[in-house]
């Protein structure tokens, strides 16, 4: 049975649950990064893969990430990637040119070679970031576990790296529909496992992060994606809120949601509130445009209440960046945002 956690009588928790709450939570995607001095600091003397893979400076990066903005949630300090490794990728991130699997694969007789996660023992260093985190915040201040979505995950295994036009992922899902279905069945049961194992090591809500699928198109996603994203979805713990983020393509939205999730991530190339109308009854997180702490404060100011305008009150509403913060925004800035989230919501409702 699962016990109740003081974070669940929180504004996040209870947000993501659509139920009301005396003002609206706020956490920020990236938030403890390279704009941060403090993590400039820790990674001065660890590489990113390093740092990953410690989790007592994970654990101490979002500690005090949390502590400076004020936020209402901490997400682990990990990435999309680690995963990979224990799957037979080979992994490496370039200093300047980001994250490079140097095996990639790239024909359906190559598929094999990604082997489907089976157990935790190569990836305990997450779960121990999770109890860490857990273990260093105040109990009100839920921990968010996260994982890449199967589609984002299979492009990095092909592409081997970014891509523009994912040229190389694309033909294989169009060449082999069996082998690209094989291929993310095999994520999406790897994902299940990893995310069930970061609740059991303490995460009260989890994400899903499909930073790359706004490449396609309505009818691709629902063929090509949706079978996968809704196992996976169906193999998560029950009575845990999931968080489905996707980024890139709002006419994906409503397949999004079709798919799976308690809570619907939406990036700001749409407007919340048309947003909220397509994804229907669920608990909707977002979407002020990273960019946009880069302005002024009192720019900043009129777009967050904009932003809580367009809500209308309803319950249900995370407030956060359409996607990761930018390196180069102001710590102070950030701060600001938190605050000004909590006290324009509060004075609105």
């Amino acid at each position: 049975m699962k016990t109740h956690h003081p974070s669940e009588d929180g504004p996040f928790i209870k947000a993501c649950h659509q139920e009301p709450t005396d003002v609206t939570p706020i956490w920020l995607m990236r938030q403890a990064g390279r704009y941060l001095p403090e993590y400039r600091e820790i990674r001065s003397q660890v590489s990113f893969l390093e740092l990953c893979k410690n989790p007592a400076l994970c654990a101490e990066v979002m500690i005090r990430t949390v502590e400076r903005l004020g936020v209402d949630a901490a997400i682990i300090f990990s990435d999309l990637l680690p995963i990979l490794e224990p799957m037979g990728l080979n992994l490496e991130f370039l200093p300047g040119d980001g994250p490079k699997i140097h095996n990639p694969v790239r024909a359906a007789a190559e598929i094999d070679r990604v082997r489907e996660l089976t157990d935790m023992t190569d990836l305990e260093f997450v779960t121990d970031t999770v109890r860490e985190t857990r273990a260093g915040l105040p109990e009100h201040i839920p921990v968010i576990g996260f994982a890449g979505a199967p589609f984002t995950l299979a492009s990095y295994v092909i592409e081997g790296g970014a891509s523009r036009s994912y040229a190389d992922t694309k033909s294989l899902m169009y060449q082999d529909s069996a082998a690209w279905r094989e291929l993310l069945s095999r994520l999406a049961r790897s994902i299940a496992m990893y995310l069930n194992a970061q609740i059991q090591a303490g995460a009260q809500c989890v994400q899903i992060f499909d930073s790359w699928v706004g490449c396609l198109g309505p009818n691709d996603y629902r063929t090509h994606v949706m079978p996968a994203m809704q196992e996976l979805f169906q193999s998560i713990q029950p009575g845990v809120p999931v968080i489905h983020f996707g980024t890139g393509n709002p006419a994906l939205l409503g397949l999004q949601a079709e798919a799976g999730g308690d809570v619907i991530g939406v990036d700001w190339r749409i407007d919340l509130d048309q947003a909220w109308q397509v994804i229907g009854k669920r608990a909707v997180q977002g979407n002020l445009e990273p960019a946009a702490l880069l302005a002024s404060h009192d720019e900043i100011r009129c777009r967050v209440q904009n932003i809580l305008d367009q809500t209308k009150r309803r319950p249900g509403h995370i407030f956060n960046l359409g996607h990761g913060i930018l390196p180069q925004t102001p710590p102070e800035a950030a701060i600001a945002l938190v605050d000004m989230v909590h006290e324009l919501s509060a004075r609105s409702r």
